[in-house]
């Protein structure tokens, strides 16, 4: 392992070399054919807004408390596209992405871990659910994800995206299935948009709605989405700068949309639970065992489970993806990318097999909701620094945020230290 050398950016060498700036962007081509340019890496950063931990927060909200933290999802998504702005902003502005940063401005510290086992855990339950696989075999199957990215890899970056964008398509085509199926209250959502829950009074809500954001709104998708904005080919100038963000954030925004319905579809399904008087799933098994005898037809549980393979399945590709970016952003190293996807895979996957063999197959939906929460509290120590630097006119120069856009986002930074440092104290106390 070796140092890397400085780039074109005058900092670090890209943490994906091999798809930096693959993409090819036409010249003077129409509307629609440069957005079919530039779509992609906002579908791959929306994969971590449904992801495994998102399903178990989403059940356990909406079994126990309905449609009434419909809001806190709302919200989320919102807070999310906001960030995920500011970092592909910051990824095309200035050519690195936001680890590498952080490594360039901040301290000499160790690589941050930034993803955590929710994405291998997934996975592992969906092939117990379809397949009877014992959990601790299943995470480990998940280590086979690394080869299919590798053999994506060598077909272009557009290979990854392809893959990812179809997986969420059966995933929304799962869900659209089982909404079908489902007893829709359309006036109890609509009311219950417009509320306000009442989480302060009520720790257990608090304590969701928190693990809610944490799952919501990620920090490693913070430093994905810096890194992979800066696939495409675009002019390297202010024109083609300016254009690159433009259309980064179209992808971007439509895609977390996609994700807030997606999101909203697996909470307004767990109301089904809570309004037929089963309050408590605690597992995301007791959603699948349900689902058949509640809506009078089995294929409900084996949608359920197809989807969350296909999640479980997309997070891991991403996490990936996202574990490279902020190892090489932090260390700088430099070492073959089958060796590098290998380690960072590993690092994922050795935690959630100790965690599913010491707590047994019963406590993973408690330990999929603590990590979104522990998700959450981690999120501040990765918004601050980019909401800096992306206010930063020596660094941004004139891509920096404007006014509006700080006052934002620190507001933004701010209510999540809130919410974090509230959730604190009434554990403590």
């Amino acid at each position: 392992m070796i140092p890397l050398e400085p780039n074109w950016a005058g900092g670090f060498a890209p943490s994906l070399p091999e798809a930096f700036r693959s993409v090819a962007v036409p010249t003077g081509a129409q509307f629609w054919r440069k957005i079919g340019a530039f779509t992609g890496p906002g579908f791959l950063v929306a994969v971590g807004y449904i992801d495994p931990g998102n399903w178990a927060t989403d059940l356990a909200g909406g079994s126990k408390y309905g449609y009434t933290l419909l809001p806190v999802i709302v919200i989320a998504n919102l807070v999310a596209i906001l960030l995920q702005a500011l970092a592909l902003r910051l990824g095309i502005a200035t050519g690195r992405d936001l680890a590498q940063l952080c490594r360039q401005r901040f301290s000499r510290s160790a690589a941050l871990c930034l993803w955590v086992t929710c994405e291998v855990i997934g996975s592992a339950i969906a092939l117990q659910l379809l397949f009877g696989i014992p959990l601790a075999v299943g995470v480990c199957l998940t280590a086979v994800d690394v080869l299919l990215i590798l053999w994506l890899a060598n077909h272009g970056f557009r290979c990854i995206e392809a893959l990812v964008i179809a997986l969420l398509v059966l995933i929304g085509g799962c869900f659209a299935m089982e909404l079908v199926f489902s007893r829709l209250d359309a006036g109890a959502i609509a009311v219950a948009l417009v509320s306000s829950p009442q989480i302060v009074s009520d720790p257990g809500m608090l304590y969701i709605a928190i693990g809610i954001l944490g799952s919501t709104v990620m920090p490693h998708n913070l430093y994905l989405h810096s890194s992979i904005a800066q696939t495409r080919s675009y002019a390297l100038n202010e024109r083609g700068k300016r254009e690159a963000i433009r259309f980064a954030g179209i992808d971007s925004t439509a895609a977390l949309m996609a994700a807030l319905v997606i999101n909203a579809a697996i909470l307004i399904l767990a109301a089904e639970f809570h309004r037929t008087g089963h309050t408590e799933i605690s597992e995301i098994g007791d959603a699948f065992r349900l689902l058949g005898p509640m809506f009078g037809t089995g294929l409900a549980s084996v949608l359920f489970a197809i989807a969350l393979l296909a999640s479980g399945q997309n997070s891991t590709l991403t996490g990936t993806l996202a574990g490279q970016i902020v190892m090489e952003g932090f260390l700088q190293l430099r070492i073959s990318p089958a060796a590098r996807r290998l380690a960072t895979r590993l690092i994922a996957i050795v935690p959630a097999a100790i965690v599913t063999t010491a707590c047994g197959e019963s406590a993973t939906a408690q330990l999929l909701i603590l990590s979104q929460v522990v998700l959450s509290l981690q999120l501040t120590f990765a918004v601050v620094p980019l909401v800096m630097f992306t206010g930063d006119k020596a660094l941004m120069g004139i891509f920096v945020n404007s006014r509006l856009a700080a006052i934002g986002s620190w507001s933004t930074a701010a209510l999540i230290a809130v919410l974090n440092g509230w959730l604190v104290w009434l554990t403590v106390s």
